[in-house]
């Protein structure tokens, strides 16, 4: 079993992941391609950089990659504030995804602020 899965954390990166991940993909122009792109490896990031760190095992690593997932969150939130002003995006939607990136964002400053015993 992969631990890793039981960190709140994780789990709102997940969620928030294959929101986008579906969004993008229902909402999908050739002008947005760029943007949904950018918000896509974003919100891949945020998930990867939480399992990468953990897996390493340290303490230190795993802060160290905490805070790049959190400044992939920031990107992905600030990218899909844009692709909503844009109309790429319904408000609702971005309003969604922004509200989980936070969620996510909060949960990961906690295990910062406050890490695992590996």
């Amino acid at each position: 079993m992969n631990k890793y899965q039981s960190l709140v954390a994780w789990q709102r990166a997940h969620e928030v992941l294959l929101l986008t991940l579906r969004e993008t993909d229902s909402a999908y122009h050739p002008r947005s391609r760029a943007l949904f792109d950018q918000v896509r490896r974003a919100t891949i990031s945020v998930e990867a950089n939480i399992v990468e760190g953990y897996g390493l095992g340290s303490p230190l690593q795993f802060r160290r990659h905490l805070r790049i997932a959190m400044g992939s969150a920031a990107e992905a939130e600030s990218l899909t504030r844009a692709a909503a002003g844009l109309n790429y995006l319904s408000p609702v939607v971005a309003a969604r995804i922004g509200h989980l990136l936070e969620r996510t964002m909060a949960a990961m400053y906690g295990l910062i602020r406050r890490p695992l015993r590996t």
